[in-house]
């Protein structure tokens, strides 16, 4: 899998790379800024007589853009350097280039290569728009809030309608975690340096830095190999290798037997989509566990799976009364699923929490399973068999009481900090979904669009990842390639139904294709 680093395990690669291997930190900066334009050409095509207008500041991202400018100037483009600071504010390498293109300006005398130095917003807005401004003002060390001459300047990009080509991450945004306090570049295309950052994957990070592209600066790939970087990129061929395939002599039994709980009035849509879901994915048989006034309803929109009446309070929850019947069903099956639709009843609620504490066998909370747990989180991490939480931000926050905002302001953090402490494998749903384990493990998906921002989505996950469960791979395996599987069916979805039109059982529909696809690599 792909690694994505913070801000401190890329400068320690870069430490490493230069303390051990005695490769030069100007190397670096010099691979830097020709990867940076050879991906330009790449996406945007030959940069010859194109304006382009270089925007820097006095760190090391500035130095990046004046290497940048250079190569862009050699390649025959038409060069401005916008450097946002007074040369005397620059050290070290920047310096360097800053010196580098001084002396090419005073030999070459060119019209083509032009430096402006303390700029600001006004120096800017007395040049025409470019066709494309490449942003090095501010690197992967940024955070808070942009302010003074800087916030103006990255208004003015933005509002430019120029092409725009970020520099190892857009100005303004956090890299660690993708905020964005005020004001931020907009860019079509950032590249990055050695390794993706976090930021660029998740919250606002993630919109302002348009198509990623990373560059190989020459840090040798032992460094990233033996370093301590935890968080993961889950791409098609990750999962490809790890999803279950049939052995010729399978039968039902033998590919994964689920037993769900679920359902209460009101709220059968979430049992139906999670039972079919799992059917979908390879589950070899799938008993559903419901009210017993609800197996009218529910029975007409299931064939495949079988639903199994239980005992059920007086608002139509499961009741206590039932335990008898679901340890049956329970000592049957290899994986259970705790909670679609299953309600807020607190007779119910009390029988989850008994569930939890006592099954000897993979379990899944989802939906009112989770909201149960609230009640007790630390029951879980006393348990023996894998646990795979899979909440929104919401549903996390009622678990461990801090806010939705800071969850999603910090989710691989927070997803981190949750699996540990909970001793259970995490599938934080959102944008992205990020899955992490109890030993601080992140694994961050790429697939899935806003259209998956509807009802029962949630459910179909559920079915998705417990189906995979229950053939014969490991639990994080599991939820790694169910967020993964269930991602590209909404994708496959959205092409035919558009982002808006798109309901949970389009998803649910496309699993097939979806597990196709990824496993033929398509």
């Amino acid at each position: 899998m792909e690694p994505i680093a913070t801000t401190k395990e890329m400068q320690e690669c870069d430490r490493i790379a230069i303390r051990n291997y005695r490769i030069p930190s100007t190397l670096l900066m010099e691979n830097a800024g020709r990867g940076v334009v050879d991906t330009m050409e790449k996406e945007l095509g030959p940069v010859g007589g194109r304006s382009i207008y270089v925007i820097c500041g006095k760190g090391n991202n500035g130095g990046d853009g004046l290497v940048v400018a250079r190569h862009l100037y050699n390649r025959g483009a038409r060069v401005k350097v916008f450097l946002a600071a007074k040369p005397m504010q620059l050290k070290g390498d920047p310096k360097t280039n800053l010196s580098i293109l001084k002396e090419m300006l005073k030999s070459e005398k060119s019209s083509a290569l032009d430096l402006i130095e303390n700029t600001d917003e006004k120096k800017l807005r007395n040049h025409p728009f470019p066709d494309i401004i490449v942003d090095a003002l501010f690197g992967t060390g940024f955070t808070g809030a942009v302010g003074g001459e800087y916030e103006k300047m990255i208004r003015w990009i933005n509002e430019s309608g120029s092409k725009v080509v970020a520099v190892d991450v857009p100005s303004g945004s956090n890299s660690d975690n993708g905020a964005v306090e005020n004001v931020a570049v907009h860019a079509q295309i950032t590249v990055t340096m050695g390794l993706r950052k976090v930021g660029l994957l998740v919250h606002r990070g993630r919109e302002c830095a348009g198509v990623v592209h990373t560059v190989d600066i020459g840090i040798p790939k032992v460094v990233y190999e033996r370093s301590r970087i935890r968080t993961w990129f889950v791409k098609r061929e990750d999962v490809q290798r790890m999803l279950p395939r049939r052995p010729l002599d399978a039968h039902k039994h033998s590919v994964g037997k689920i037993f769900v709980l679920a359902g209460s009035r009101g709220l059968t849509g979430a049992t139906v989509m999670c039972s079919n879901s799992a059917m979908r994915t390879g589950a070899g048989a799938v008993v559903l566990g419901i009210p017993r006034s609800l197996l009218p309803v529910v029975s007409k929109k299931l064939t495949e799976v079988m639903p199994n009446p239980l005992e059920e309070t007086e608002d139509q929850s499961v009741s206590l009364k039932a335990r008898k019947e679901i340890d049956r069903h329970v000592r049957w099956s290899d994986l259970v699923v705790l909670g679609p639709g299953l309600g807020r009843n607190t007779e119910t609620e009390e029988l989850i929490l008994d569930l939890i504490k006592t099954i000897d066998k993979p379990i899944l909370l989802d939906a009112d399973g989770l909201n149960a747990l609230a009640r007790s989180p630390n029951i879980v991490a006393k348990r023996k068999a894998p646990t795979i939480l899979t909440p929104h931000a919401g549903e996390f926050s009622r678990i461990m009481k801090i806010s939705s905002e800071e969850i999603e302001r910090n989710r691989v953090e927070v997803a981190r900090m949750g699996a540990k402490s909970l001793k259970s494998i995490l599938v934080l749903k959102g944008a992205p979904t990020v899955t992490a384990t109890p030993e601080g493990e992140v694994y961050i998906n790429s697939t899935g669009n806003a259209g998956m921002a509807t009802a029962g989505a949630g459910d179909v996950l559920s079915g998705t990842i417990a189906a995979l469960g229950g053939q014969h791979i490991s639990a994080i395996d599991a939820a790694v390639c169910g967020v993964f599987v269930h991602g590209r069916a909404g994708d496959i979805a959205k092409e035919k139904y558009g982002e808006i039109s798109l309901i949970a059982s389009d998803i649910i529909e496309a699993l097939p294709t979806a597990i196709t696809q990824t496993l033929s690599g398509e």
